[in-house]
């Protein structure tokens, strides 16, 4: 399932072995949370141990030097071998500990998703070291992808730092305090109420690595590539290595790199390309060097998006060698492309221009939570490029590191985004108290971190800032922006404004005009004017929200309407219609910015929309007491199920795609001889409907930006509804609804019947209530429980229903407009048949089965 690491890949290749080790280490933890604190501990208490760590990423601002006096906690039980945690849960990282719920956790609002996400969690794990990690002649350090959030570490009772903010990527030395034998890990988490505007998640939610290298090695996110001057016949690659010496004694090293193309699967050839020729330094104990180089690759592989360009790869391995002795191996995956930001074009890649279709999408990984899973995580990226997406949003923070890898390998464009606020709060416990201290680190960092990455293709400083208009937003923008092109002079900077004018300091100060929602009614236009010689793109658009399946009635007239109790939304049930007209207020349907785009402003680099998926938390606009636990905005509901809005974008993405998909279902006993309208989705040219073989009409398409083909007045009569498109005069598709009948049965189908047996992998299992000709029974809410045999277990459920307050770890489950899925893992080296059951009252229960490997 796409590409392993870096180093992984070098062994299969047959190339040298790598001298660095990196291990994970998810494995066999005990954690316990604490809802009040159990050791009068704090970020105040703990903050002069935790600065330090972030003097490497402090440039502009002061650096911290490592306190006096005795480091908190060495008196805490937890912290000490002989404490006794057996009674303390077991878990594997990646962890978030608020997704089992249950839901209604006090002083968790519905725009947290009302899981238990705050207090205090304490994770314990030994680790075993030989007397050669402990020689004196390497460092050992501690790699945290993420951590979610106030995290401290101590190692043998010594704390050695830490990191505040849940989404950065850092690291600690645990050289010093390391010991043969066993050694006992404690890592403290604290999680206030009102720290975010979604679902946080809480815990070591991303991997946790431990990484053994010589004293003397390239430090950490110690490369930087770039390639400056890109044709058909050559490419310069340029490459930035920073070393470290960690020893007593000075170091002479010397410093090579060469170059191999990856295959399709992301293996490296055996011959390199190119090589950058070796650098010799003196390293002094205790310094930082950054040694450049250079080198030119004949007839490059480019990187670029499908479907007109191919992501093609490759793989810097930088080799350091003291004497004639290899001494650590560091390995830099990239691509090579060129970027124009045009403000008449948009966005060209390779010099073609790419309209961005993107989505903005939070962490979250639905019924699994912010707990990053690999399986999880390219299911939803697939499902997305089947619709037609090219582009990803990481709303509003820092992704795992390996979302960009998966985007790296698919072609997918991302814009990266660092932070929701800045010094002005948006809620009261959330990244403005850190702001002062942190957003130069973490700023720093992030960049560090992604800038390899050839999907990256746009740096976001900020999302919906408060006080746009205001001097400071300016003032801390600038500073912000100077920070990016300080790290990364290749990409081009922009913050996402939903209420900033063009007359305002803010959008000056970065590179392109991100605008939220504002272009939907006509602000794209004044800012091109305004900022002629910038590029404009819809950050964030549309904000259409939606229950799948659900269709209410009576149904607008207009392409575009703001939902109401009148038409689009039930206040009793919670659901708002799948026509996919409605929107909040702010923002606009599909349809209006498509219209917005087409037609008025063709220099509109293309558009990122409010949400790929549905998530956790801001369920708009049913977040009150006693409201719902998820948004609705999702073009894919919570369970990865497809709203209609899927096949909506479809057709204007994926134009050249046969499609035409047909809405509503076609099962309303109630409404027999009632106005019951039908809409259809596509690119075609025209559409003709017919009902039980009557044609309804011939239509042809609306214009420019309207992929939308209503027929308003049909009658409902029970039976058959079918939809067929037509280019050129010619059957181009079709799509067609029946009447179901009573529900008699259990579909049951899985989406990949063969995972790894690593404990890790996932299946997504299926469930569809099915009258006995096999059609969904489209309204059927039948509770499914759930049932595993063999060598593997039940890990959740869910049905994509935004009110379903089902802890996600039940086996049991509603069915949502007919359908349930259940989320299923091998167990860790677990191999064979799993077989999963799927049972309800009254009907003949289904089962598919799973191969574990």
């Amino acid at each position: 399932m796409f590409a392993l690491a870096p180093l992984a890949l070098l062994a299969l290749a047959g190339l040298a072995s790598a001298e660095r080790v990196r291990t994970s280490l998810n494995d066999g933890w005990r954690f316990a949370r604490f809802t009040t604190n159990p050791d009068s501990l704090s970020y105040s208490v703990l903050q002069p141990w935790m600065m330090p760590l972030a003097n490497d990423f402090i440039v502009t601002g002061t650096k911290y030097p490592a306190p006096s006096g005795t480091a908190p906690g060495p008196n805490i039980s937890y912290v000490q071998a002989s404490f006794n945690d057996n009674a303390w849960q077991q878990v594997d990282l990646p962890h978030d500990w608020a997704i089992a719920g249950p839901f209604g956790a006090p002083g968790i609002s519905g725009g947290m998703g009302r899981l238990p996400t705050n207090g205090v969690g304490w994770y314990r794990k030994t680790l075993t070291a030989t007397a050669d990690d402990v020689d004196g002649t390497k460092s050992i350090f501690l790699d945290v992808d993420g951590s979610m959030s106030y995290t401290a570490v101590w190692l043998n009772g010594n704390l050695l730092g830490g990191w505040p903010w849940g989404y950065a990527s850092w690291r600690l030395d645990l050289t010093k305090h390391l010991r043969a034998g066993n050694n006992t890990l404690a890592i403290r988490l604290d999680n206030p109420v009102e720290n975010s505007r979604w679902y946080p998640g809480a815990g070591i939610y991303r991997n946790l690595w431990i990484v053994k290298v010589d004293k003397a090695h390239v430090a950490q996110f110690g490369t930087y590539i770039t390639t400056p001057a890109v044709s058909t016949t050559s490419a310069t690659v340029n490459l930035v290595v920073q070393v470290e010496n960690l020893g007593t004694a000075t170091r002479q090293v010397d410093v090579t790199t060469t170059i191999y193309p990856l295959d399709a699967a992301g293996i490296p050839a055996t011959a390199p390309v190119a090589t950058i020729k070796t650098t010799t330094a003196s390293l002094p104990a205790g310094a930082k060097l950054s040694l450049n180089g250079s080198a030119t690759i004949a007839n490059p592989r480019l990187w670029g998006p499908p479907p007109t360009q191919t992501p093609n790869l490759y793989l810097a391995v930088t080799t350091l060698t003291s004497g004639t002795t290899a001494i650590d191996t560091y390995t830099t995956r990239f691509g090579i492309r060129t970027i124009t930001y045009s403000p008449t074009q948009g966005l060209l890649l390779n010099s073609e221009r790419i309209p961005i279709r993107g989505t903005c999408n939070h962490h979250d990984l639905g019924a699994l939570g912010a707990a990053y899973n690999h399986a999880a995580t390219v299911r939803q990226l697939t499902t997305l490029v089947a619709m037609g997406t090219n582009a990803l949003r990481t709303s509003h923070n820092p992704p795992a590191p390996e979302l960009l890898d998966l985007a790296d390998t698919l072609g997918l464009l991302v814009l990266d985004e660092a932070f929701d606020c800045w010094s002005t709060s948006k809620t009261k416990n959330d990244y403005h108290l850190l702001f002062p201290a942190w957003h130069e680190p973490d700023l720093r960092s992030f960049l560090r971190r992604d800038r390899n990455h050839p999907s990256v293709v746009f740096w976001s400083i900020g999302n919906e800032i408060p006080d746009q208009g205001s001097a400071l937003a300016a003032r801390e923008g600038a500073a912000l922006t100077a920070i990016v092109r300080q790290e990364d002079s290749t990409r081009q900077v922009t913050t996402a404004m939903n209420a900033a004018s063009e007359k305002d300091a803010l959008p000056g100060t970065v590179d392109i005009i991100g605008l939220n929602y504002q272009g939907e009614y006509g602000s794209y236009a004044a800012f091109h004017d305004k900022f002629p010689g910038k590029m404009v793109m819809g950050s964030e658009t549309a904000s259409c929200i939606s229950s799948r399946g659900t269709y209410l009635f009576p149904v607008s007239t207009s392409n575009n309407a703001r939902y109401s109790a009148a038409g689009g939304a039930d206040a009793t049930t919670k659901y708002i219609s799948a026509y996919e007209l409605g929107n909040p207020g702010w923002g606009g349907s599909a349809d209006a910015v498509f219209v917005a785009q087409e037609r008025g402003s063709p220099w509109v680099a293309g558009e990122f929309v409010w949400t790929g998926f549905d998530y956790l938390g801001e369920p708009t606009p049913y977040g009150g007491n006693g409201g719902a636990r998820s948004s609705y905005f999702g073009i894919v509901d919570l369970a990865g199920f497809k709203k209609d809005r899927f096949w909506l974008y479809q057709a204007r993405w994926k134009g050249e795609q046969a499609m035409v998909h047909l809405l509503p279902h076609w099962t309303w006993p109630e409404r027999t001889g009632q106005v019951t309208p039908v809409h259809v989705f596509s690119a075609a040219d025209e559409v003709e409907v017919l009902v039980n073989g009557v044609s309804q009409g011939r239509k042809k398409k609306g214009g420019a930006g309207v992929y939308r083909f209503r027929w308003d007045e049909v009658k409902y009569a029970a039976g058959e509804v079918v939809a067929v498109g037509y280019k050129g005069g010619k059957e181009w598709a079709r799509d067609v609804r029946r009447t179901a009948g009573r529900a008699t049965g259990l579909g049951v189908s899985v989406e990949r019947a063969v995972i790894d047996g690593d404990g890790r992998d996932l299946a997504f299992v299926t469930v569809e209530v099915v009258d006995e000709k096999g059609v969904v029974v489209p309204r059927a809410n039948n509770t499914v429980t759930f049932e595993v045999a063999g060598p593997g277990k039940l890990v959740a459920t869910d049905n994509g229903d935004p009110t379903d307050m089902t802890a996600f770890p039940s086996a049991s489950r509603k069915a949502f407009s007919g359908l349930v899925l259940a989320i299923v893992k091998a167990d860790k080296g677990g191999r064979g048949q799993i077989t999963v059951t799927a049972k309800a009252e009254g009907v003949k229960q289904g089962q598919v089965v799973i191969t574990a490997k």
